[in-house]
């Protein structure tokens, strides 16, 4: 029975995060990585970053919001969020450090902005 559950949980969180209508992607030959940026309903985009050749998330990836304000911005490594990863949310950022995957640390800044999309 867990193993259902987790097999669910998985395919709703895959949904979510890929499920969207609009998506490029693309092989850059030069980093052998798979370009990919999703976008949502209203054409602003949804996310950007990239996979490697495994189909795991590898490299920076930043998400926006529906107006093209940056909500996060971190990396993975095969798979696995690494380093610091940046939060925005009403005003304030939090700065999640992560060990294996795991929250090592996080840091709570007030009146810290995000910046727009390019």
């Amino acid at each position: 029975m867990k193993k259902y559950v987790v097999l669910m949980s998985f395919c709703l969180v895959s949904t979510f995060v890929f499920g969207q209508k609009e998506k490029e992607i693309k092989l850059n030959e030069e980093t052998n990585l798979v370009e990919a940026t999703y976008y949502h309903d209203n054409g602003e985009v949804s996310q950007q970053g990239t996979f490697n050749l495994e189909g795991k998330l590898h490299g920076d990836w930043v998400s926006y919001n529906e107006e093209g304000i940056k909500i996060s911005e971190g990396a993975y490594a095969n798979g696995v969020k690494t380093g610091k990863w940046f939060f925005w949310s009403d005003g304030n950022m939090k700065e999640v450090e992560f060990s294996n995957n795991t929250i090592a640390t996080v840091i709570n800044r007030e009146n810290t902005k995000s910046v727009t999309k390019n």
